[in-house]
């Protein structure tokens, strides 16, 4: 059992390391897909959170039909509904309905983000399983060279590249998730103040 290990560790610390590879390669283009896109949503929204900011200033709640026609942003498109709603059933339903377009567009903004944070959170654990490998490979070499330090200490500096490698995936995929996570949470924050907004719009149609 145990020489069937050391035949895995042979091979398994370069193995190891075209996985981390290869995970750094999809993690960055998730990195780069969520950016542009999670770019683009902030900043079709950003016109159209300032817009409901001066509404509620202003306290001019007609203003709302106007920017409802707006189809390129989540928010504009969550105010046309809810507007649409409000015209024909007033404020029954309506507080489900925004909320039913958010849990449906939720998926969407948090595309790939589970697998940023199951890199981030991994990756550490399988260098050190390269590490481990490259470790158990220098030793096992060792005692085949019959006692020559050198090969081993080249044998242990490469094994310690994998762990080096985990880190260097784990760190940026981490990172990209936090920050990531928190413009998603912005944007369903928007969501929650259309519905509000919304709402109070129905009431005032109500009375």
């Amino acid at each position: 059992m145990i020489q069937k290990i050391f035949s895995i560790a042979q091979y398994g610390a370069e193995g190891i390391l075209w996985l981390l590879i290869a995970l750094s390669i999809f993690s960055i283009a998730s990195i780069i897909e969520r950016y542009l896109t999670l770019k683009k949503i902030r900043t079709n929204g950003h016109k159209i959170t300032e817009h409901l900011n001066q509404i509620l200033q202003s306290q001019n709640f007609e203003e709302l039909n106007e920017i409802s026609k707006d189809r390129d942003s989540l928010e504009g498109r969550a105010l046309g509904y809810a507007m649409k709603h409000a015209k024909d059933h007033g404020s029954e339903g309506l507080s489900e309905l925004v909320n039913s377009y958010s849990l449906m567009e939720k998926p969407k903004l948090e595309r790939s983000l589970n697998f940023l944070a199951t890199v981030g959170s991994n990756a550490p654990f399988i260098g050190l399983l390269g590490t481990v490998f490259g470790i158990m490979k220098a030793f096992n070499d060792l005692g085949q060279s019959q006692g020559e330090a050198a090969s081993v200490m080249i044998g242990i500096a490469e094994a310690l590249v994998a762990t080096a490698v985990g880190l260097f995936v784990a760190i940026p995929a981490t990172v990209a998730y936090n920050a990531f996570r928190k413009q998603v949470q912005q944007i369903l924050t928007n969501l929650d103040s259309v519905r509000e907004i919304s709402i109070a719009y129905a009431k005032r149609k109500g009375k």
